[in-house]
């Protein structure tokens, strides 16, 4: 029988999440996860919203979550998009701006899903490929830019961790498109409030957005934001879900945005643990990018990435193994473009300590490449 698919979908792979195992037992490390438990005020309004009127439908705008995300970053509330977790937000701007003849442009190696995205719209798309440092050729990537409809940049980038400049980022913005800066790991960076960026001359084409997955460890609620200037933010509710966000979700939002002490707290936390996990990496012979994210990307000159993982994972220490073949621009040390390592999240001391205390048994046993 004659697929009754959208040729599109039919030849779609489709985006595989990280591995969720549902038994107790694991140090789980592999889709960063914020180790540390949500604001108080969070559950209080969960708790308070549980009571409510869940008989009606809750408010299209988020408005009151508007005014707090307002609140945080110094913008007016209709500067402010809800959506239901980050990756909504990615979906309403591939849907608010790109048609099949527009080309999607985003860094390879980045979050997969940007690719995604773009094959179910069924646009053109590009992947701008990345130094072996994780920098950009410009030069390189100008005609791709140049002709792109909707460019997403994830900065602090996954799987590396590590950020680009305001400069850089003002010279990647299309001339003719949009600039979406996802900045789901933001708050861990040291700038961790892009607004200058909406602010400057090319503001009317950049969209930041936010996710509470991470720094307010929220991924089981999902819920995600973006900020732009209102007339981007007016064109995108056109196309978003009538009521994208549930009454319950909307509130524990507004709460955690709400408690910004007890977010610090955890980001600070995970910072210092952060420093204490890439020194031991290295000193285990690992190559680590500097990160400004809640994980870190390691490489190791010698053992096979993908056994470490295997091993590790027989073991209930859970990370995640990715490769990207002929993903980054050959150099010394990817001399055929080939690239794979290990993304590991930052989770409590205790956990990374027991990741460190196995993964020093693995490597002693593990065959060389």
């Amino acid at each position: 029988m004659t697929s009754l698919f959208r040729p599109d979908v039919e030849a779609l792979a489709g985006y595989t999440p990280g591995e969720q195992p549902q038994e107790s037992g694991w140090v789980k490390l592999n889709t960063n996860e914020n180790p540390y438990p949500p604001s108080p005020q969070v559950v209080a309004a969960i708790k308070q919203a549980l009571e409510g009127r869940l008989n009606v439908y809750p408010d299209p705008l988020g408005r009151k979550f508007c005014q707090a995300a307002a609140d945080v970053y110094g913008v007016d509330p209709d500067w402010i998009l809800p959506a239901n977790g980050s990756d909504e937000n990615l979906t309403i701007l591939v849907r608010a701006f790109a048609d099949k003849n527009d080309l999607i442009a985003y860094p390879y190696p980045s979050y997969v899903l940007y690719e995604t995205l773009a094959e179910i719209q069924g646009t053109r798309r590009a992947r701008l490929q990345l130094n072996g440092d994780w920098s950009w050729d410009l030069q390189r990537n100008r005609p791709l830019i140049e002709q792109a409809k909707l460019l997403f940049l994830p900065n602090p980038n996954s799987p590396s961790g590590n950020s680009w400049s305001l400069d850089c980022i003002q010279k990647l913005v299309p001339p003719n498109g949009v600039l979406v800066h996802d900045e789901a790991y933001g708050d861990f960076a040291a700038n961790p409030h892009r607004m200058e960026l909406l602010r400057s001359e090319v503001g009317s084409q950049v969209v930041v957005t936010k996710t509470l997955s991470k720094s307010y460890s929220l991924a089981g609620l999902r819920f995600g934001f973006c900020i732009a200037q209102p007339d981007m933010i007016r064109g995108m509710r056109k196309v978003k879900d009538s009521y994208n966000c549930d009454m319950i979700a909307l509130a524990a939002a507004e709460a955690a945005l709400l408690d910004q002490d007890w977010m610090l707290a955890n980001r600070n936390k995970i910072l210092n643990t952060r420093a204490q996990l890439a020194s031991e990496l290295s000193e285990s012979g690992f190559d680590v990018v500097p990160s400004d994210a809640n994980f870190v990307w390691a490489t190791h000159p010698v053992l096979k990435h993908q056994t470490i993982y295997e091993e590790l994972k027989a073991r209930k220490v859970l990370i995640r193994f990715m490769q990207f073949p002929g993903g980054i621009e050959p150099c010394d040390r990817y001399p055929d473009g080939k690239l794979d390592g290990l993304r590991i999240t930052v989770g409590t001391d205790e956990e990374i300590q027991s990741l460190l205390k196995t993964l020093r048994v693995v490597i002693e046993d593990s065959p060389s490449t």
